[in-house]
């Protein structure tokens, strides 16, 4: 009997470490149901399944649309986009301005003017970092019409200097300048321009305040200048319609110098064939599907 209780007391002894390793390893002596204190810990420390990230990084194709509104150089400017992929928009954009002055008195001539821009075109933005609002964007201009005109009638004795030579306003019949400058040699253009600021934000949020520089390769500004009326050589036949006076339309030299100075001017304006775009604004994105 001594013997047997022996048997059994070291039988439980060897076995007991083999048990202990079993359970502490999760092997084939955990009984089903039991509770496991580390499974536990660890199933705590995941997410539910349904949980929703907090940003939509992204975001389908064509799937978030916006639209914005700001100042340029060019005007007022309206803009709207929509994504593509998560580097990708496409960007549209118009600009409007139009001004109008009248009888402002300015060295002795009476002038008005009007500046009106209107362009509109398309961009693709690029953005190499997503989550962040760098961009690089070439585009297009599908119109341009900006344009300055104003017109001046001079007073008696007043004065325009045309490729060295001064003309001064006959009283009688005086004389009278138009004239055009056009931003819009190219009717389309090409663009390039950079900036910050996603219009379709990429960190959650509905807002974005996107800032654009760059050009508009527009071609060089045309200048248009036409005179009428009576000037005169020296100031003191402007009065009375004297020997020096002639017809600015159509005396052969008052042309030659006009279009000698026209030529000057259009070469002072040679810099703006790559007319500088630079815009700011709030823009507002939305889900479409």
């Amino acid at each position: 009997m001594k013997s047997t209780a022996l048997y059994l007391a070291l039988t439980l002894l060897a076995a007991s470490p083999v048990l202990i390793c079993q359970t502490t390893t999760g092997g084939p002596s955990e009984m089903p149901g039991a509770f496991s204190s580390s499974s536990q810990a660890g199933d705590a420390t995941q997410p539910p399944a349904t949980a929703l990230k907090k940003y939509d990084t992204t975001p389908a194709p064509f799937s978030r649309f916006a639209l914005g509104g700001g100042m340029s150089l060019m005007g007022v400017n309206l803009e709207a986009a929509v994504n593509v992929n998560q580097h990708l928009n496409i960007r549209g954009t118009g600009n409007f301005f139009e001004y109008t002055v009248n009888n402002i008195s300015t060295n002795g001539f009476n002038l008005a003017g009007k500046v009106n821009f209107a362009t509109g075109g398309a961009s693709l933005d690029y953005y190499p970092f997503p989550r962040h609002g760098f961009r690089l964007s070439p585009g297009v201009l599908f119109y341009n019409g900006n344009q300055i005109t104003a017109s001046a009638t001079g007073s008696s004795g007043s004065d325009i200097k045309l490729n060295g030579t001064e003309y001064y306003t006959d009283s009688v019949n005086p004389m009278a300048v138009n004239a055009a400058l056009g931003l819009n040699t190219h009717k389309q253009a090409f663009t390039v321009t950079t900036g910050f600021g996603n219009m379709i934000p990429h960190k959650g949020g509905h807002f974005s305040f996107p800032f654009e520089l760059g050009a508009a390769f527009i071609g060089t500004p045309s200048v248009n200048v036409g005179l009428t009326g009576m000037a005169c050589a020296n100031q003191s036949d402007a009065s009375d319609n004297g020997a020096s006076c002639v017809n600015m339309a159509t005396n052969t030299t008052a042309q030659t110098n006009l279009s000698t100075q026209v030529s000057k001017w259009t070469s002072d304006l040679n810099a703006l064939k790559a007319y500088p775009i630079l815009s700011f604004g709030v823009a507002y994105a939305f889900r479409v599907r």
